[in-house]
């Protein structure tokens, strides 16, 4: 457990310093605090973890959400309060408009309130995901 939370602070400074740019997919497009906007289980259709949620939002014929969901759900069990929700993109057009998700998969990372810490699209590598998770908790 040690090696996870030194893992964990080593990967989230790397991250604040702009050092890891590149998940698995290529270039990714990493956004900061989202305005302060809040997310709650009610919008979301499912329960927000302890500490931290990983929100993916997706869609049918993604190959890369098939991979992301696999990802997100491997961290989710492996960091204790840690929830992953996925949300079809198709079927929240509302949700998708007000967050501005132009693409997926989109994955939101979520403080213990809701807010939103940290966005990237494209498949993340799961020392990214672990990192960002740093931010929120």
């Amino acid at each position: 457990m040690t090696g996870l939370v030194v893992c964990v602070v080593v990967l989230a400074a790397a991250s604040a310093f702009g050092v890891l740019h590149r998940w698995r997919s290529g270039r990714v497009r990493v956004r900061g605090r989202d305005d302060g906007k809040r997310l709650d289980a009610g919008r979301l259709g499912g329960e927000l973890g302890e500490r931290a949620t990983l929100v993916q939002f997706s869609s049918a014929f993604c190959a890369p959400c098939r991979a992301t969901r696999r990802i997100l759900g491997e961290v989710a069990v492996m960091v204790p309060g840690v929830a992953h929700i996925e949300i079809d993109a198709e079927e929240h057009l509302d949700l998708v408009r007000e967050l501005d998700i132009l693409k997926t998969p989109t994955v939101l990372v979520l403080d213990a309130g809701g807010r939103v810490v940290r966005r990237a699209t494209g498949q993340p590598r799961r020392a990214d995901v672990i990192a960002a998770l740093g931010e929120a908790v």
